[in-house]
């Protein structure tokens, strides 16, 4: 058995009222969260999210979205402070890609694996200190939960039924019970949660 440094692994995901995390439209319909991402509630919890955490885990597609736009926020002077931190956070941090089809990392402090995310969560619990925050990649949220691997989960509920699209809780996970960390109501109805892996 490995030692462990006890970092935390950590995961955040936008979820709507049926639990999806994009709409039927597939991977790149988030039409229906468009209205609640800028909110104030919404970015005090970008802000927290990232609040002790020293690595990234990315998921390939969101990588390239993320590293597309963030960069650009974090020298934006006229950007929300809440956006610039964490856009500053990201471009700064060490950040882990999972891709089956990168041969070489595009972006500063990256690195890219092809191996099993409970594999790789388990390597980097053993050096560092920090939170490991797996960063809205619901494929990589998903094999952690299966491998009960998940110790924090911050998610944004919006007010939307979105009808279709794909959900973050599938069955046959194991099960597990989670206590209330933090929660924060928005105007529009949206719900900041932080949810503690009881073990």
């Amino acid at each position: 058995m490995t030692n462990s440094t006890g970092r935390r692994v950590t995961a955040n995901l936008a979820l709507s009222l049926d639990g999806r995390y994009n709409g039927p439209g597939g991977a790149n319909d988030f039409g229906a969260f468009s209205p609640y991402v800028t909110t104030e509630v919404a970015r005090n919890h970008l802000t927290r999210i990232h609040e002790g955490a020293t690595t990234a885990l990315l998921g390939r597609v969101n990588a390239e979205g993320f590293l597309g736009y963030w960069p650009s926020v974090a020298v934006d002077e006229n950007a929300d402070p809440r956006d610039r931190g964490y856009a500053k956070w990201l471009v700064d941090t060490e950040k882990v890609v999972f891709s089956t089809t990168l041969s070489e990392t595009p972006w500063e402090h990256t690195r890219v694996v092809n191996a099993p995310a409970a594999r790789v969560v388990a390597d980097l619990k053993t050096t560092g200190e920090g939170d490991i925050l797996v960063n809205s990649s619901a494929s990589v949220i998903k094999a952690l939960l299966s491998a009960d691997l998940l110790d924090r989960l911050y998610l944004m509920i919006f007010p939307a039924i979105v009808g279709g699209g794909q959900r973050l809780f599938d069955d046959g996970l194991p099960s597990s019970k989670w206590k209330l960390a933090h929660q924060e109501t928005g105007d529009l109805g949206e719900i900041a949660v932080v949810y503690d892996r009881v073990r």
